[in-house]
């Protein structure tokens, strides 16, 4: 949900102090994800991401999140689905879960 993906990068932004590009946002998002399972479950991870770009040059995208102009759109599931079953046949080593 990209709505969900812009409220972690504003997270993020708020914390760290760097507005990070949509793109690493989902990275953020799923880690803010772990994290906040960790917190619940008591267990203990490391959390690692990789935060490459930064926002100003989509500025437009968080002004369009800030204005209520971005729909929750979720990319679908057998979409997903699909390239994953794709990029297991490319890196067959690869643990992915189809």
């Amino acid at each position: 949900n990209q709505i969900e993906v812009f409220e972690a990068a504003e997270l993020f932004a708020q914390t760290e102090g760097i507005l990070p590009a949509p793109e690493p946002a989902h990275a953020i998002k799923a880690v803010v994800d772990e994290a906040i399972k960790c917190r619940e479950t008591g267990e203990e991870k490391s959390l690692l991401f990789l935060l490459c770009g930064h926002g100003h040059f989509d500025i437009q995208a968080y002004d369009d999140y800030k204005n209520g102009k971005l729909a929750p759109y979720e990319y679908p599931k057998e979409k997903v689905d699909e390239a994953l079953r794709k990029l297991k046949q490319l890196y067959p080593w690869l643990e992915i879960e189809v």
